[in-house]
């Protein structure tokens, strides 16, 4: 298997784990990331979080919103070095908010690491744009 399939399967694990968070079960996402503490968040509100422990909290109370909803990764592109690794896409779906199911669209970009057991997200960011909105 080349580097790019490796992220590639990292890059699938994190989409269904991020859809598991929506259903409420922050694990596998858990395992989807590097337990570092040089490893950062920022969503798509403005967060910015620093730090394994700052970053597993945040999974646990995104799991408990149970946000339900799905989103699936667009325009994949995936970069691969040597240890590093970056994909970018607009992540497409819906999420329910206040009982209404609301469209999704973020810019999306992720950065994996190869450590002990695989490739492990370190980075995270995401961003709500107008000109992604649905018309």
């Amino acid at each position: 298997m080349t580097g790019r399939q490796d992220v590639g399967d990292a890059a699938d694990r994190f989409y269904a784990a991020l859809n598991r968070l929506f259903a409420g079960d922050a694990q596998p996402m858990k395992d989807a990331w590097s337990h570092a503490d040089d490893i950062t968040y920022m969503g798509p509100s403005g967060l910015y979080l620093v730090g394994w422990q700052q970053i597993e909290q945040e999974w646990d109370a995104q799991a408990a919103a149970l946000l339900g909803g799905r989103v699936t990764p667009q325009n994949l592109h995936v970069v691969v070095g040597a240890d590093l690794a970056v994909i970018t896409c607009v992540e497409a779906g819906e999420n329910v908010v206040d009982g209404r199911t609301e469209t999704v669209r973020i810019r999306s970009s992720t950065v994996f690491r190869k450590e002990v057991g695989g490739w492990k997200v370190i980075g995270h960011q995401t961003d709500l744009l107008g000109f992604l909105s649905p018309s």
